[in-house]
Parts: structure tokens; C-alpha cells; sequence
């Protein structure tokens, strides 16, 4: 039998070539990455440029060392150049030249990259990959060490520039997603004058009410937040960026992050005529195949169907790309599994505050996809009001009219409020309605909940609506 071959040494990539090998010994998997990291927490590289993770290799999952004991035939710094799947190959290029492998089935988990609308030069970065967390950090934790044995495979060199710079006083975030509201918490750490441009509303996929406690945290931990600003471009000076534009205004800085999202990596599959979908991903069936016999795709490349409309969606998540992965890796080992819908569920944090949604969080999105929405936002306790610690927790919660199945929604708080998202996700993976959101036997003790857990106050107060 001719190899399981996988592209991306990542989440989709390992997650699918280790269940393979455990369910299927007898099968030769090889996985390609193009790069020297494998299967890292791209999500706490904003963790690891504040401190709190202190070294870069706590970000990894598994080692190389420990991918090859699972039998797994791991090659770093080998680019899978193009497919051929008439001959079921792939041109790889590797530090020993082009060849060509065979495959019997072949998992795309090629990810994505940094979107990048501007001309930059030095001290402009983006956040995708330990590469650039590394860089980050060097560049403003004056304590930094570039031939530190924790920072893995990094060559020290491409370090010790940023390392050997001053400080920078004022950073400049564009983007005000997921990394640039983490980013903004990171560098506040070291003292930083920090600057958050968002051309609309921060964290739009959560709604106005996350949005605006959001900005309002920020605020009162001395992040200047820009909101409904565009951002023109940057400056450059004798060592690096020395400025920001934005309509007819300049703020002098000294470096800058942009995070305004990613684009998926389909370049081979482009090339060899596998289909994308409408989103620009790779578009997949229920099990993660592609158009193109014995090809799969899975993770930040490929398309997912969504939990409340069944229709093809792109969300690139960490579960997600881990899930697909593992049901594709059961697939190609004989036992097809589905790769499972999603709802975007997805959770912030913001200094104290934390923030979940999922699904479709605002009417406009609902309506857009085709149903007729209402919403209701309430404030209630995270726990009994008597017992120490308690906060309030706002929740949105969005259902259709007419049938009164919930659409999604959202909740933000202080005090564990964004894993109360759970809740709702799971509603909405079984399909319920307001009512059967309502009747939901959820735990209480004062500690943990009041009698009415948040989500359940929403529903009570939506049920009148819909």
C-alpha cells in the first residue's frame, strides 16, 4: 500500500498522520513541513512574547524526536511543491534536492499566512508562527537571550538585532482581532505606550456587546484605542518604522504589529485543479475529502461546514484544524469518520475580561444567511450574589423567529465567563430552540453559579420574543 502522505507538520497534519499510525501500524505515514517547528500552540505565542510562558519551546506539543517514535516519517525543511494526482505523486523539494513521492492518500494541511496590506520594512511584524513570537519578544523584553537553548531551532543570529536594540516606547497594533487584542495586553507588560487601530469595531465575529466591554478594558489599562480608523501606512526611519498614518493624522512609533487576518496557503492545490470553495479555502466533503480522488484537506486550508446552516464556512481554529485532522487520519487508517460541523465557537481574553461566542452573534449575519432573527442582551451574576468573587456577565443571545432555534450568541465578564460559551455551542450542535436552551438542567452552587446560570436568564427573556 502506497503511503499516507501528509503536507504540514502542524495540527490538521500530525493530528491526522498520528491516528493513522496508531489505527493502521502497517501503514507508512510521512508527513513534509516545510519549516524546521512542528506541531506548536500557535495560540499562546501572544502568552509567550508577554512573559507569562517563559521559554519558546513550552509551545511545543510534540518534538520531532517523539513523532518519529510513533513511527511517523517526519521531514523538516522539505516544501511539497506540487501534486500530481493523475500519478499520485508530489514534487518535494528538500537541502538534498527535488524528488518525487507516491502517495495513496494525501492530506493537505498546508495552513495559512499573515495577511499583509501594507509595504513594510524593519520593526513592521506580523504574529503567525514561533518565528515571529520570538522576533517580537526580542525586540521588547530587555531581557531577552538570542542563544538561549529554549528557543529551539531559531538561529540566534536572526535574533540578536532586535535583541541589542533599545526597547521600543510606542507600538503601534492594527487590527483589533484576536491578535491584536491579546497583543495589546502582551505589550503593556513591559510599559509600553500601546496604540490599537481597528477600522470598524473591535472583535466584530463577537458583537457590539463583547466589543464595547472590550475597548472599555482596554481603555482603563492605558491602551489607546482607535476604533473606526483606517490605516493609511507606516513611515520609515533611519533604524526602523518611525511612524504611523492613519486619515490625516501621524503618531510616531517605534515598531508595529499588524493583525488584520490570514489568507489560506492553496497554492498546490490551485495548481493541480483541486477545487476551492466560495470562501477561497479548499472546499471539502462531510469526511475532509477534496474533489480529487484520494486528497483530503483539513485545518486553516480548508473549509468547514457550518453547524446552523450546513453550508460550507471558513473559520481557522485550533480545534478545528486538531478535530479535522484526527477524523481524516480514522478515515485514510479504514474507518470513515466525519470531520464534524462547526459553529466558530471561539473565546478572548482581554486582561481580566473574557469573552466566548458562537455561531451567528448578531441579527445581521442571521439574516444574511437566510433566517429571520431576534436578539436579546441581558446582564446577570456569574454566581449567587452573596458569595464572594461574583461579576456580572452579559450575554447576547440571537434565535429565529419563526422557529425559535438558536443561532448563536455571546457572553463577556470577568469571572469565567468565556467558557459559559460551551454551553450555547452545544446547544447549537444539537439544534435547540429557545425553549429546550431554557430547560437545560445546568449545574448551581453559589461558588460557581446562581440558580439561573446566565445563559438560561437570556434564554428566558428571548423566549418572549421569538
Amino acid at each position: 500500500m502506497d503511503p499516507f502522505v501528509v503536507v504540514g507538520g502542524d495540527a490538521a497534519g500530525l493530528s491526522a498522520a498520528s491516528k493513522c499510525k496508531r489505527e493502521a501500524p502497517e501503514r507508512e505515514v510521512v508527513v513534509f513541513e516545510k519549516g524546521k517547528w512542528v506541531s506548536y500552540a500557535h495560540c499562546g505565542t501572544p502568552y509567550y512574547v508577554k512573559g507569562e510562558v517563559e521559554e519558546l519551546t513550552d509551545l511545543i506539543s510534540l518534538t520531532p524526536e517523539e513523532i518519529e517514535e510513533r513511527d511517523v516519517a517526519l521531514h523538516r525543511d522539505h516544501e511539497v511543491t506540487a501534486i500530481n494526482p493523475e500519478a499520485e505523486t508530489v514534487t518535494v523539494v528538500g537541502p538534498d534536492g527535488e524528488r518525487e513521492q507516491a502517495y495513496g492518500d494525501l492530506l493537505l494541511g498546508t495552513g495559512a499566512r499573515a495577511t499583509q496590506p501594507f509595504e513594510t520594512g524593519e520593526d513592521v511584524f506580523t504574529l503567525h508562527g514561533l518565528p515571529d513570537a520570538a522576533a517580537i519578544r526580542a525586540r521588547v523584553d530587555p531581557a531577552f537571550d538570542p542563544d538561549s537553548a529554549a528557543l529551539g531551532p531559531m538561529d540566534p543570529d536572526s535574533l540578536r538585532p532586535y535583541a541589542t536594540r533599545p526597547a521600543p516606547e510606542t507600538v503601534a497594533i492594527v487590527g483589533g482581532g484576536y491578535v491584536g487584542v491579546e497583543m495589546a495586553e502582551a505589550f503593556s507588560a513591559y510599559g509600553t505606550d500601546v496604540h490599537l487601530f481597528q477600522r470598524g469595531d473591535l472583535l466584530p465575529p463577537f458583537g457590539p456587546a463583547v466589543a464595547g466591554a472590550v475597548e472599555s478594558t482596554l481603555d482603563s489599562e492605558g491602551v489607546v484605542v482607535h476604533t473606526g480608523t483606517e490605516v493609511e501606512g507606516f513611515d520609515a526611519g533611519d533604524e526602523g518604522v518611525s511612524g504611523i498614518r492613519y486619515g490625516d493624522q501621524r503618531l510616531a512609533i517605534d515598531m508595529a504589529v499588524v493583525g488584520v487576518g490570514i489568507t489560506p496557503n492553496t497554492d498546490i492545490a490551485e495548481d493541480a485543479d483541486i477545487a476551492l470553495g466560495e470562501t477561497g479555502a479548499v472546499a471539502v466533503d462531510r469526511y475532509g475529502r477534496t474533489d480529487t480522488d484520494g486528497v483530503y484537506a483539513a485545518g486553516d486550508v480548508a473549509e468547514s461546514r457550518h453547524t446552523v446552516t450546513g453550508e460550507p464556512t471558513w473559520v481557522p481554529l485550533g480545534l478545528t484544524a486538531n478535530r479535522a485532522g484526527r477524523a481524516i487520519g480514522q478515515t485514510v487508517a479504514g474507518e470513515p469518520t466525519p470531520v464534524g460541523d462547526i459553529a466558530g465557537t471561539a473565546v478572548v481574553k482581554a486582561f481580566d475580561l473574557g469573552a466566548g461566542r458562537a455561531g451567528f452573534v448578531t441579527e445581521r449575519e442571521a439574516r444574511d444567511a437566510g433566517f429571520e432573527p431576534v436578539s436579546e442582551t441581558i446582564t446577570a451574576g456569574s454566581r449567587s450574589g452573596y458569595y464572594p468573587g461574583a461579576a456580572e456577565t452579559t450575554v447576547t443571545l440571537t434565535a429565529d423567529r419563526g422557529t425559535g432555534r438558536v443561532l448563536g450568541g455571546s457572553v463577556v465578564g470577568t469571572d469565567r465567563a468565556a467558557k459559559r460559551i460551551d454551553t450555547l455551542a452545544t446547544a447549537l450542535n444539537a439544534g435547540h430552540t429557545v425553549a429546550e436552551l431554557e430547560r437545560l438542567d445546568l449545574a448551581y452552587a453559589p461558588p460557581f453559579s446562581p440558580v439561573w446560570d446566565p445563559i438560561l436568564v437570556a434564554a428566558k427573556v428571548l423566549a418572549d420574543a421569538v
